[in-house]
């Protein structure tokens, strides 16, 4: 069986000796150099073609002991001369046909696979073990988790100390048998810092957190690491072990860091046939007093020639500090004021804070903080000015593979918020609960299943009496696309609507990668609100579902959806347009 592909307009390449629909057929053909010239769309020179020949006996050598063949016999001619034989540097004028000819030789088999000292609960590849397939990449692997398990339990030195590969061809078996040096156990030793000029060393070791003293661990290491990429005021965070281990069993360890410049803008856009344009911009420093402390202002606008209301402004800002407490629990103060000119209600107001924001790990993060909040809104129920005393809290489970376009994994992110009434409300407590999962089924046209969850709830006050914005409404690109925007509420009768005390929001999405660029989606989209504190069905459901096309780049995809209302009360509206970056959820 051949392999065929055209070299300009007249030539080809031919893969022999291995049965076109055998798995070590492809895997041949994708580690050819010369293979995937002849695939290019612009046409290599004979000279190109004569340095892919030569260097692809090391390729496929390679490829071939990666699979457990040992024995192969590898033959690369062009126009029937041996590739091996021609001097790169004179190549011939034209060449019309390349034949690869592969004799893989009889596959190799671990005879016996044995590997020690090995540290409690190392755990080796599955294919280091009797009669499987003697590949080289397993040997590599099994050495690599040999040493890594050594690593764990603080013998940072250890290595492969000796290896023994017999090939017996008799019985087309490979004895392996691996020895590794485990070294001393170490202890963290002395953390320099090179490369800061901005940020005071102190506070980078403040921040990293490194546990010197301590039992040498790789996972510290790299917690110390993702400590000050967080930060945003580095660039790049490299920790490299000492080559010597220090005195009384220590290990030195040195921190080079490259310093971002402090100071950063950014702006975004996103369009909604009925919400409008919302415009968005801030302005950051990362270092403000050199222990990289960040001050940030946001400035948004939205509803700019819409039909949701009037249009709505937001300014604030945030200061953080790292490793306030510990190095995982940073310190916050924010302070804001913002007017919404909703559907169906008006409000000003103002807020100051104060909190700090837990890393349990790099998936999972806590926030606590207090508030206070002054309000003036109208409604339904008439104008109403209220202070409250807020103890917002928060939790944020994030294990999506990525952000803006996540293809497997789920996300959560909750927060509870009691509050104290000054005056104008009653006590109570706000939650809200948003929940996403994602699978990915296929390879060569992957489709994504995306399903949301939104869950929230106003306990405490009566409708009448409680924020205006702590309440719920549905409809729009944030909850039901296809429906206008806050088009579902409590309905009092005469034209009158508020938000209400409870919601629920589901939402599904079935994403088609239909090339590496392009995608399409469908999509459903269903929402609930009642007057009750809790979902008790007494409330009123809407839906929509509509179509959308995504072009992923560098910075996430595009999207563009179109949709259209499918159930719930009429509207003048028959279908939404929402554009804007990333996937909707």
């Amino acid at each position: 069986m051949t392999f065929v592909a055209s070299i300009g307009h007249a030539a080809d390449v031919r893969l022999t000796g291995v049965a076109q629909d055998s798995p070590l057929y492809e895997t041949l053909r994708g580690g050819s150099l010369l293979v995937e010239q002849a695939a290019a769309e612009t046409q290599p020179s004979t000279q190109e073609l004569v340095s892919a020949a030569q260097a692809d006996y090391e390729r496929l050598l390679s490829v071939l002991y990666d699979n457990g063949y040992y024995g192969p016999v590898i033959k690369i001619t062009l126009d029937g001369i041996d590739a091996a034989a021609i001097p790169p540097v004179q190549p011939p004028r034209r060449i019309d046909r390349a034949v690869i000819a592969v004799d893989p030789g009889p596959l190799f088999r671990f005879g016996r696979a044995e590997i020690a000292p090995l540290a409690p609960a190392t755990e080796l590849p599955a294919g280091f073990a009797r009669g499987e397939t003697a590949r080289l990449g397993v040997l590599k692997d099994t050495v690599e988790a040999g040493v890594d398990g050594w690593r764990a339990v603080g013998h940072a030195k250890a290595e492969l100390a000796s290896q023994e590969l017999t090939a017996r061809h008799v019985d087309r078996t490979i004895n392996a048998r691996l020895r590794l040096a485990p070294g001393p156990k170490l202890r963290f030793g002395v953390l320099s810092v090179k490369g800061n000029s901005a940020v005071r060393t102190k506070r980078i070791l403040d921040i990293a957190g490194l546990p010197t003293g301590q039992t040498y661990s790789p996972q510290e290491l790299r917690l110390a690491a993702q400590r000050l990429r967080r930060t945003g005021a580095f660039n790049s965070v490299a920790l490299l072990e000492a080559e010597r281990i220090g005195p009384n069993d220590t290990l030195p360890i040195t921190l080079q860091v490259t310093e971002a410049p402090p100071r950063r803008f950014g702006f975004g856009a996103e369009l909604g046939s009925l919400e409008g344009l919302t415009l968005s911009a801030f302005w950051l420093h990362r270092n403000l007093l050199g222990g990289a402390e960040r001050l940030r202002f946001d400035a948004e606008i939205k509803g700019i020639g819409g039909n949701s209301g009037g249009e709505d402004y937001r300014l604030g800002v945030r200061f953080e500090r790292p490793a306030t407490f510990n190095e995982d629990t940073d310190f916050y103060a924010l302070a804001g004021i913002e007017q919404l000119d909703e559907v169906n209600f008006f409000s000003r107001q103002a807020a100051i804070g104060a909190g700090i924001k837990r890393y349990a790990n790099e998936n999972r993060t806590y926030t606590l903080g207090l508030g206070l909040r002054r309000a003036e809104t109208r409604d339904a129920f008439g104008e109403n000015r209220f202070t409250l005393f807020t103890l917002p809290l928060g939790a944020t489970f994030d294990y999506r593979d990525n952000d803006l376009n996540p293809k497997t994994g789920f996300y959560v992110n909750a927060s509870l918020t009691p509050f104290l009434a000054v005056s104008g409300s009653d006590n109570g407590l706000r939650s809200y609960v948003d929940t996403r999962f994602y699978r990915t089924f296929g390879t060569a046209r992957p489709v994504t299943l995306a399903l949301r969850g939104q869950l929230g709830s106003v306990y405490g006050p009566d409708l009448s009496v409680a924020p205006a914005d702590y309440l719920f409404y549905s409809g729009g690109g944030g909850t039901v696309r296809g429906q206008p925007y806050q088009a579902l509420g409590v309905d009092l009768g005469g034209g009158n609507v508020v938000g209400g005390r409870s919601f629920l929001g589901v939402s599904a999405e079935a994403r088609v990668e239909v090339t590496k660029t392009i995608g399409l989606v469908g999509f459903l989209d269903g929402g609930y609100v009642g007057s009750e504190a809790f979902y008790d069905g007494s409330g009123e459901w809407h839906s929509g579902a509509g179509i959308g096309l995504r072009y992923n780049t560098g910075i996430g995809p595009i999207r563009l959806d179109v949709a259209v209302p499918t159930s719930g009360p009429d509207t003048d509206e028959n279908f939404q347009v929402y554009i804007g970056i990333g996937q909707a959820f």
